[in-house]
């Protein structure tokens, strides 16, 4: 059974990396938030009485059903808004101030070189700008073998597949991946 500062300790650093998958997901700050939120609630409410080492595999599960549940609401919404758009006005103000969230979060620093950092963050933006390009199945399987660093046992439960799915959908994008950033000059 995970205690209570196992429990926290988990969510604490799982929060970043869920909210990016989300945001990969969805495309939408507020949403991937909401599902970060939702998954985490879901995972206290309903498995704290778990062990500590079941936590991430039962935490991935949460946070791709939640993110699935919300596609599903928003084909409901999208329906109903097309069929009532007719009475929404046209000339709503639309030119918000963006706000990017990560700006908000804190990053540890692993380098006092201020040149290798900068480095370092423009290859990681351009690794997400890339990710953003690859069918949601490719980017899924991506991000929980290899930034998650799930099993493939594990990526197949979560993704409810065979391993050799995990695989292939892994290997195309990586694939696709390499080919995008050798495009923008990036060689790994």
């Amino acid at each position: 059974m995970a205690t209570r500062q196992e429990l926290s300790d988990f969510l604490a650093a799982t929060e970043r990396r869920a909210y990016k998958q989300a945001m990969f997901a969805v495309h939408d700050e507020q949403a991937a938030l909401d599902i970060v939120q939702d998954s985490m609630m879901k995972l206290t409410a309903n498995y704290a009485a778990r062990p500590a080492e079941e936590l991430p595999l039962l935490f991935q599960r949460i946070l791709q059903n939640t993110i699935r549940d919300f596609y599903r609401r928003q084909k409901i919404r999208t329906l109903w808004t097309t069929l009532f758009s007719a009475f929404t006005p046209k000339d709503q103000d639309k030119n918000q101030e963006e706000f990017d969230i990560l700006e908000t979060l804190q990053v540890k620093q692993d380098s006092n070189d201020p040149e290798a950092q900068i480095e370092k963050t423009q290859l990681i933006a351009l690794i997400e700008e890339s990710l953003q390009i690859l069918p949601p199945r490719q980017r899924e399987a991506f991000i929980l073998r290899y930034w998650e660093e799930m099993s493939l046992a594990e990526t197949a439960i979560i993704m409810k597949c065979s391993e050799g799915s995990v695989k292939t959908h892994c290997s195309r994008a990586a694939h696709s991946l390499a080919t995008i950033l050798k495009a923008k000059g990036v060689e790994l």
